[in-house]
């Protein structure tokens, strides 16, 4: 299977939504002009910054289909599952595979707590389900599960599980992933937005990063400098872009990447209850964030 495609910046985009919770279509046409625009070389519909927990089988299908329709084939789209259950994802999986995805990323179970076997079986019945490409999501905080490096080995042996998101925020883990993968053609990706250069050192090929959303041609300047050799302009790029993520928590999760998009003036509404927004003074905070940054 070719992988050389998987890679560069790729952002989790937010699903604008209406006053019912229902994908707002233009909001979300929008967003994506937005981020591709920047430079971005592909698209994940269904992140956690997509709120994907917040939208039924319907509502996600509509936001893939839109999102597909709006790219057009310009760059690759990658659909999130985040589901439970491993009947629920082989569900999603054939989902995206049907509508046109060119790739899915999938979180550990959240709530449960199982076994690296367990695991190993959940991802590989998956993996099974579809002829996509697969890129595990590893994400401890959230979902309370994490993807060790033992796991990732034994994982990347399976045929079509060609990548992994590492959010860990652990960097020692994710030069792990790629020690113990870089002979398998496995494709590593930065997950946490302050780490993408540090894991582009150690070998890995993008990045999946939530401030895309907002500032996508600031993200996308880390890589391309990387790429053409330039470490001290990608670090700047890196330590311009830090501010913006150490300010996620101005709110709950992930209440800020919406009211960043707003501010900067692609209206994309507000968040899924229960999540409403940050406080007036947290709000100014943000709008100077992005003013000393030139978003705005």
């Amino acid at each position: 299977m070719d992988t050389s495609w998987i890679g560069g910046v790729i952002p989790p985009i937010v699903t604008p939504v209406d006053s019912e919770e229902c994908v707002e279509e233009q909001g979300l046409r929008n967003v994506i002009e937005h981020v591709i625009a920047g430079g971005v070389h592909g698209i994940l519909s269904l992140g956690s910054n997509g709120e994907f927990y917040g939208l039924d089988h319907e509502q996600q299908e509509r936001a893939v289909s839109i999102t597909i329709d709006q790219i057009a084939g310009r760059v690759p789209l990658y659909m999130g599952i985040g589901a439970i259950t491993t009947k629920e994802c082989v569900k999603l999986a054939k989902m995206g595979e049907r509508l046109g995805a060119q790739a899915l990323t999938i979180l550990p179970p959240m709530f449960l707590t199982p076994s690296e076997e367990e695991l190993y079986r959940h991802f590989d019945t998956i993996a099974g389900s579809t002829s996509l490409p697969v890129l595990l999501y590893n994400n401890p905080d959230r979902v309370g599960n994490n993807i060790s490096a033992n796991l990732i080995e034994r994982l990347a042996d399976i045929p079509n599980i060609v990548g992994v998101k590492d959010s860990s925020g652990d960097l020692t883990l994710t030069a792990e992933y790629i020690r113990r993968t870089r002979h398998k053609g496995f494709r590593v990706m930065a997950g946490r937005d302050v780490m993408i250069l540090g894991s582009f050192v150690y070998g890995a090929v993008g990045c999946v990063a939530s401030t895309a959303n907002i500032v996508p041609s600031l993200v996308v300047e880390i890589y391309d400098k990387y790429a053409a050799g330039d470490l001290p302009g990608a670090l700047e790029a890196q330590f311009k872009l830090a501010p913006l993520r150490m300010a996620f928590n101005l709110a709950s999760f992930p209440v800020i990447t919406k009211e960043a998009m707003n501010l900067i003036g692609v209206p994309v509404g507000g968040s899924i209850l229960p999540n409403t927004a940050c406080s007036d003074t947290n709000r100014d905070k943000l709008r100077d964030i992005l003013r000393q940054m030139g978003a705005l």
